[in-house]
């Protein structure tokens, strides 16, 4: 299992496509820390700066990495069938279950420095421009608890991803639907009051409530959001592993 892990990490750092999602996560999430500091206090904008609502709000910001992690997850999978390299693979690894739980947790693994980076961008440009406007907030108490959950929420976007990949192989099918899925699916649940009860069990609903410390009436706690989301990702994982087992690679 370990030699299958490295072969994992071997093919994604041979190849430029992480360093994309990388740049485009720490853009992300540096990009939503900046706007929601511009704006905090604006009539109709965030809270105003030096209020845990603004602090929570603005280093959440770096959960917005998420939905390259979970790319990242998806195109870790689904590139073996792209590049028609899945039949040499299953070749080399006849227990195919062993393939998808090697990736699982190597891609697991590797979206950890990918949630530190987007986080620390996130910091980095929340207490200097907060700073700036006279009030850089503390790296403690809830504030870590939102940075926590950012973190958590990242890695288990990319488990997620593997299981999406596992699933349904075509790897713009998989990113299209996943995206649309989020911003569009999720938004309609949650913005309809006869189904906004539904959004918070929804993976959406569910990493949101990871950088919610302060949850509302409409999010779950920190740790049952964490938990849901988790689920998920297990349920993703096993799956993706077996239709991979059963499935026939064409």
């Amino acid at each position: 299992m370990t030699r299958l892990v490295r072969a994992e990490w071997l093919k994604l750092l041979t190849t430029r496509v992480w360093i994309g999602l990388l740049v485009g996560a720490c853009v992300l999430a540096g990009g939503f820390a900046a706007l929601f500091t511009g704006l905090a206090g604006q009539q109709g904008g965030p809270a105003p700066i030096g209020t845990p609502m603004y602090e929570q709000l603005a280093l959440g910001a770096a959960g917005q990495a998420a939905i390259l992690s979970l790319v990242l997850g998806i195109i870790g999978m689904t590139q073996e069938y792209r590049h028609r390299t899945a039949t040499p693979t299953f070749l080399a690894t006849p227990h195919r279950g062993r393939v998808v739980i090697a990736k699982l947790i190597a891609y697991l693994v590797a979206a950890v420095p990918f949630a530190l980076a987007a986080c620390a961008v996130a910091v980095l440009v929340v207490v200097v421009y907060a700073g700036a406007r006279g009030a850089a907030p503390s790296l403690s108490g809830d504030n870590l608890e939102v940075l926590l959950g950012a973190t958590v929420s990242i890695v288990l976007y990319a488990v997620i991803g593997v299981g999406v990949g596992a699933l349904f192989r075509n790897q713009v099918g998989a990113i299209v639907g996943s995206l649309v899925y989020l911003f569009i699916i999720e938004s309609i649940v949650g913005g309809i009051p006869a189904t906004a009860g539904v959004y918070k069990w929804l993976p959406g609903g569910a990493a949101a409530a990871l950088t919610a410390v302060n949850e509302g009436p409409d999010l779950l706690n920190q740790w049952q959001g964490g938990l849901l989301l988790l689920g998920y990702g297990l349920v993703a994982a096993l799956l993706g592993t077996l239709l991979a087992v059963r499935r026939d690679v064409v």
